[in-house]
């Protein structure tokens, strides 16, 4: 309620993004773009469930389970309703669903001016509690119904599920991907390497409006990072903005822990940390990533369960073991669904010495620190409930910062 009575003192603009991949990056790279021309708030880490909304609306913490500050927050909401406070023009929402009815009770009660749908994927996460993907599909397409009668609606023309759903809206529509047709259109994308021949960053073009523009994005990797980029250059040419200093926005932009960051490691390795969640999609895309990058060492790819699948389960983790095998040196898998990754990889003829299993990620990030080599490329992700960062941990050689470079390191999370 609170909430609700923020946004009709204040009356921000708001953005609400969803999808099934990206949906956190493409919120960081929207902000980037914003933060540069107005005073705009996005969604802490993942906050984009029915709680998570209106704690960023409101600009306050989680109390999680401490009484004293979800009182506190209350009080400070009431007082922001209240008294007249410098509030953001801009609200970049990130809205997530888990099981039918989420998006009604989530993010009905918005009223957007711009919502962005970024892609779904063949097997997309949180599909568990959904009767087929088409049910997950449709519950994430009722966020279009939020948008204002001159709203924007961005879609993924990559994503022909999300393509289509343009046909439920009048509302404008502009669109982004590599796909001939994409109103803004992104090519030939790559690794980005230092003098040394270090890898440092990603590089792409885009093509709007008749211009062609070059993005440099320092400090990732993936394709994940040229969407969200994509996204959100569609957005800013749905609004027209100047396109140049949107791109120049995204050079060095806050990208948030946990999603292809590149981090520096022991024993001069390089760790590719994707620990914030994953789904076959994605770990599909970090697969092909770890691929492409140039590297002297071994390339080992260390891979979590995958939650939340259902009936997939099997399957999906099998299906991932047969890409790791064609994309890694050594594999580490971990978990008990992982074991079906390992199947895969053997199934498609991988070397059974170079694959190596254990029960959790503390077995694992033990294991690392001594198994690690000169010069090795590690790419580690897994579901979040699998905390795949506590390997990341165990190989980043900037310990000191670690709390702002790994995901989950608040302390409800570190006691868990």
């Amino acid at each position: 309620m609170e909430s609700k009575l923020v946004l009709a003192k204040y009356k921000p603009k708001i953005i609400a993004i969803t999808g099934s991949i990206g949906k956190t990056s493409t919120k960081d790279a929207v902000y980037a773009v914003l933060s540069k021309i107005s005073y705009v708030r996005k969604s802490e880490k993942s906050y984009n469930s029915e709680i998570g909304l209106p704690l960023t609306i409101l600009g306050v913490p989680n109390g999680w389970n401490n009484p004293l500050v979800w009182f506190d927050n209350i009080l400070k909401g009431l007082w922001l309703f209240i008294w007249p406070h410098k509030y953001p023009k801009w609200l970049v929402l990130e809205v997530g669903v888990g099981k039918p009815g989420d998006m009604h009770s989530t993010a009905s009660w918005l009223k957007t001016d711009v919502v962005i749908i970024t892609a779904i994927g063949e097997t997309p996460a949180h599909i568990e509690f959904f009767e087929s993907r088409k049910h997950l599909i449709e519950e994430k397409s009722k966020l279009i119904k939020t948008l204002k009668k001159d709203g924007l609606l961005v879609l993924n023309a990559d994503d022909e599920d999300v393509l289509q759903m343009k046909t439920k809206t009048k509302n404008r529509t502009i669109t982004y991907g590599f796909k001939v047709g994409a109103d803004v259109l992104g090519s030939g994308d790559s690794i980005s390497y230092d003098r040394l021949g270090v890898p440092e960053g990603i590089i792409f073009r885009v093509d709007e409006g008749g211009s062609s523009l070059p993005v440099v994005i320092e400090g990732v990797f993936g394709r994940n990072h040229v969407y969200a980029s994509l996204g959100a250059l569609a957005f800013a040419s749905g609004l027209g903005f100047n396109m140049l200093a949107a791109t120049d926005s995204l050079k060095k932009y806050d990208i948030s822990p946990g999603r292809m960051r590149l981090l520096l490691g022991i024993n001069e390795a390089l760790i590719i940390d994707d620990t914030y969640n994953s789904s076959p999609f994605a770990c599909k895309f970090a697969l092909a990533t770890l691929r492409e990058v140039k590297s002297n060492g071994r390339k080992i790819a260390i891979l979590g369960d995958m939650l939340e699948l259902g009936k997939h389960t099997v399957e999906a983790h099998k299906n991932i073991g047969k890409v790791a095998s064609e994309n890694c040196d050594v594999l580490l898998v971990v978990g008990q669904r992982a074991q079906s990754i390992k199947a895969g990889a053997l199934e498609a003829e991988m070397t059974p010495e170079n694959i190596l299993e254990f029960t959790d990620s503390r077995e694992a990030a033990l294991f690392m620190k001594t198994f690690v080599q000169n010069d090795d490329l590690v790419l580690i992700k897994g579901s979040q409930g699998m905390r795949m960062e506590r390997v990341s941990e165990a190989l980043l050689l900037d310990q000191e910062n670690k709390a702002k470079l790994l995901v989950r390191q608040d302390e409800e999370w570190l006691h868990r």
